[in-house]
């Protein structure tokens, strides 16, 4: 197998694709305008490995606050690119491109997230139009300060516009970030990163398959960014992460990765790492010989790609546990309850990783049934969606509890909130004792 090929972009003093070794990132969870506690996070991550780090800006007072963060780490010898996440505000956007080394826009919501699904054909490019010339000032001041930019599709958030043409598919993610690339290479930009995240690791498989499809049609070598967003914890969310990713880089596909695990982000890195140094074969990589970890890191790869390409129906290794987990991973056989959470951030308003191991502790033996627990009005709705139940923090100690994605109840004291969620299970005769 061989490398895909793809552009170099440089991401401050960092390189991404080209024939550059995998580059590792993640995200910091506190607060943006807590500078000393996201500049101390962001120094773990750097001695830990991680070469880009993410930091919320989802305002423009969180935006503008990026530059004492960046100060006070180059003040103390950390020269480490930052990357703004954006979603809703194309203004925080505008700032922050003049202050870190990269954006990340979600075309989900960045431009047209209020517009509704009765509109003609003339409309829908009428929007691409519009979304183009919102677009417009980001990528001048990105020019003027050799600032990337990627292009961040989740399954969780695509427009209305994009689920009304293709449905909630994998083409739909795909399309989604073609349509931006179409208007950046308009504007004669091309300093940009891609993303397919999901949590469904089939579809973010899948999307990602389909996007090199559309690419290579069109002539666009970009680098790709994998990650399996919402995996969860502990050795659930490691092997989803594994499956997805790993999947995709043993087919040479992916530039720069991050494992999204609902755990603080500094238990992201040596995963990310081992990831990144199981396919040396394929990548440039300081380790020569394959460690014990890197090698299962490899068999789980090469065996979801062969469960999610269909050429096996089944896994017969000699550790059971672990063969149902890949099998679960990849949507082959069920054998437990599966749990979509996501790894927190700066937009996060509650303490997500002690509620997902408390409902962890009572459902996980809950087989065939999808749990969903959130704390991000970015992706959480989209990503619930698709879950049975959905537990869902707001802020000021409240949980929404959700049924098929529809609101049961309200503001429900975290507290009480587990056993309320346990009787709505109930309620559909899907629990079951122990």
């Amino acid at each position: 197998m061989v490398r895909r090929r793809s552009e170099t972009v440089q991401v401050g003093n960092i390189a991404i694709g080209g024939n550059n070794p995998i580059v590792i990132q993640s995200m910091t969870n506190t607060d943006t305008l807590d500078t000393f506690a996201t500049v101390e996070q962001t120094k773990r991550l750097a001695d830990l490995g991680c070469q880009i780090v993410r930091i919320t800006a989802s305002d423009e007072k969180t935006a503008n606050n990026l530059y004492e963060i960046k100060n006070q780490l180059i003040k103390q010898s950390y020269n480490i690119p930052l990357v703004a996440d954006i979603h809703f505000n194309p203004k925080a956007a505008e700032i922050s491109a003049s202050l870190v080394e990269k954006i990340r826009i979600n075309p989900g919501n960045y431009v047209d997230k209020t517009w509704s699904e009765d509109f003609t054909w003339q409309q829908y490019r009428d929007i691409l139009k519009k979304a183009q010339d919102k677009l417009f000032p980001l990528v001048e001041i990105c020019k003027q300060h050799s600032t990337a930019i990627r292009i961040g599709v989740n399954h969780g958030s695509l427009s209305k516009r994009i689920l009304f043409k293709y449905g909630n598919t994998p083409i739909a993610m795909a399309e989604s970030a073609m349509e931006f690339l179409r208007m950046f290479d308009e504007m004669n930009f091309r300093n940009i990163v891609v993303s397919m995240k999901a949590s469904n690791v089939k579809v973010m498989y899948e999307a990602n398959k389909l996007l090199v499809a559309k690419m290579e049609e069109e002539n666009i070598s970009l680098p790709i960014h994998l990650g399996v967003t919402e995996a969860g914890n502990g050795q659930d969310g490691r092997v989803k992460s594994i499956c997805g990713i790993g999947a995709l880089l043993s087919q040479g596909i992916g530039d720069t990765v991050r494992v999204s695990l609902t755990e603080d982000p500094e238990q992201e890195i040596p995963v990310a790492k081992a990831l990144a140094n199981s396919f040396k074969d394929i990548y440039p990589s300081s380790c020569e010989e394959y460690s014990p970890q890197e090698k299962e890191i490899r068999k789980i790869a090469l065996a979801s790609v062969s469960l999610m390409q269909k050429e096996t129906e089944t896994l017969q290794w000699e550790d059971e546990a672990l063969a149902q987990e890949v099998m679960q991973a990849t949507g082959t056989k069920v054998f437990k309850t599966e749990f979509i959470a996501c790894p927190s951030c700066g937009r996060t308003k509650y303490d997500i990783q002690t509620a997902l191991n408390r409902v962890k502790e009572k459902c996980s033996h809950l087989a065939g049934l999808k749990i969903a627990v959130m704390g991000c009005i970015v992706n959480g709705p989209g990503e619930m969606n698709d879950a049975d139940y959905g537990y869902i923090g707001c802020g000021n100690g409240l949980v929404n509890l959700y049924r098929k994605g529809k609101l049961v109840y309200n503001s429900v004291k975290e507290e009480t909130a587990l056993d309320k969620l346990i009787l709505m299970i109930k309620q559909d005769n899907n629990w079951k004792d122990r």
